[in-house]
C-alpha cells in the first residue's frame, strides 16, 4: 500500500468508520451514474477548452440555463485560439446576452485564453497546480478541469458534495469542523476522478438536493446513508429539517436502519421493530409492510426471503405475490439488506 492509499485508509476509518464497504460503496454510486445521469453537451467531450467554458459558466449558474449559451459560445469560439483573438467587449457582450450574470468571469476566461495561447502554446494545462495560475480558476475550477478533461484532478468539492458526505456519514455530522476536502479525496477511487466527481456532483444535485428526492430518484447510498436511516435530512445548506411528502420514506429508512442493527427478519418482527403500533392484520400491518419492502426490494436494497408456499415448497428472493398469497403466509417471508 502506498503513503497516499495509506492516508486514504485512514481518514476513512476516522471520519467515514469501518462499518461501510467502501468498494460496493463506490461500485453502486458509479453504477447509479452510468444510469441515471442528465445528459449536458460537456459531459460528451474531454475536450479541455471547451470544459473550461463550461466550468466559468456554471459558476453560480443553474445548468439548465447553461446549455444553449455554451453551445452557441462553441460554436461562436471554438478554439481557445479564436477566443484569445477576439475583442474583450464581444465575449462580455455575448455573456450579458445570455444572461450568465457576473460579467467578470467572462472577462477572466477571455484573459486565461490568452494566457493559454501565450504562456502554454494554446494547449490548456492538465494539472491542477498549473490551472490556478489561470485567471478566474481556483482550485474547485482547476480540479474539475482537470477531472473531467485529463482524468487528473482531486476531489471536486461543492455544496452538493459536502451535503451528501454530511447526510451519509454519521461520523462527518458529528465532527465540529468537517474536512471535506480530506474526506472526499479519500472516498474518490484511484484513477476515476472523470466519472466518480461527475457521478456524487450529480448526486447531490438530483437525489441530495436541498428538499431530498432518495426514493424518486433510486439513490444508490440509501443502504449506507445516516440521513435516509434516521430521517434527518439537515445539512450545512439546510439547516433546518426539509418537508416531506409524507412518512413512507420514514419507514423505509426505519427498514434499512433497523436491518442493519438486527441482519434478517421476519416480517412481522420488522413491524413491530418499526412502529409501535404494528398490527398484523391492522392498517398498518402486513400488507402495508409488505408494500414498502416490496419497493425496497425493487430497489435492490433488500432481499425478501419466502421460506415456503401454501404448497409446502420453497422459494427466494421473490417479491411477487398475490394479493391471496400475501394473506395466506405473510409471516414465512423473511427480509434482509442486499449484502
Amino acid at each position: 500500500m502506498s503513503d497516499g492509499q495509506a492516508s486514504s485508509a485512514e481518514t476513512l476509518t476516522e471520519h467515514v468508520g469501518t462499518d461501510i464497504d467502501i468498494n460496493a460503496f463506490r461500485s453502486q454510486l458509479l453504477s447509479w451514474y452510468e444510469t441515471e445521469h442528465r445528459e449536458f453537451p460537456w459531459r460528451e467531450t474531454d475536450d479541455p477548452y471547451a470544459i473550461l467554458v463550461s466550468e466559468v459558466m456554471s459558476q453560480q449558474t443553474q445548468l439548465g440555463r447553461v446549455v444553449d449559451a455554451w453551445k452557441d459560445f462553441i460554436q461562436r469560439w471554438s478554439t481557445v485560439e479564436t477566443l484569445a483573438a477576439a475583442d474583450q467587449s464581444a465575449v462580455v457582450t455575448f455573456w450579458s446576452e445570455h444572461a450568465l450574470g457576473y460579467n467578470n468571469r467572462a472577462k477572466y476566461l477571455y484573459e486565461a485564453a490568452n494566457q493559454i495561447v501565450d504562456q502554454y502554446n494554446g494547449t490548456v494545462p492538465a494539472d491542477p497546480d498549473e490551472l490556478t495560475s489561470l485567471m478566474g480558476v481556483g482550485p474547485y475550477t482547476a480540479n474539475a478541469v482537470a477531472s473531467f478533461a485529463f482524468n487528473n484532478g482531486d476531489a471536486v468539492v461543492d455544496t452538493n458534495v459536502e451535503r451528501v458526505l454530511y447526510r451519509v456519514f454519521k461520523q462527518v455530522r458529528q465532527a465540529d469542523d468537517p474536512p471535506y476536502e480530506l474526506i472526499a479525496n479519500a472516498v474518490l477511487p484511484t484513477d476515476k476522478s472523470r466519472i466518480w466527481n461527475n457521478a456524487i456532483m450529480e448526486l447531490g444535485g438530483v437525489a441530495c438536493e436541498k428538499t431530498p428526492r432518495c426514493d424518486e430518484a433510486h439513490c444508490p447510498l440509501r443502504q449506507w446513508c445516516h440521513a435516509y436511516q434516521t430521517g434527518d435530512f439537515t445539512a450545512p445548506d439546510v439547516p433546518t429539517q426539509p418537508s416531506f411528502e409524507g412518512s413512507r420514506r420514514q419507514f423505509r429508512g426505519r427498514i434499512v436502519r433497523t436491518l442493519g442493527e438486527h441482519g434478517q427478519l421476519s416480517l412481522d418482527t420488522l413491524g413491530h421493530r418499526i412502529r409501535v403500533d404494528y398490527t398484523p392484520d391492522g392498517t398498518h400491518g402486513r400488507d402495508w409492510l409488505y408494500g414498502i419492502v416490496t419497493d425496497l426490494a425493487d430497489d435492490g436494497i433488500v432481499n425478501m426471503n419466502i421460506e415456503a408456499t401454501a404448497a409446502g415448497t420453497a422459494e427466494t428472493n421473490s417479491p411477487d405475490m398475490s394479493q391471496d398469497d400475501k394473506s395466506e403466509l405473510p409471516s414465512s417471508i423473511s427480509v434482509s439488506l442486499q449484502s
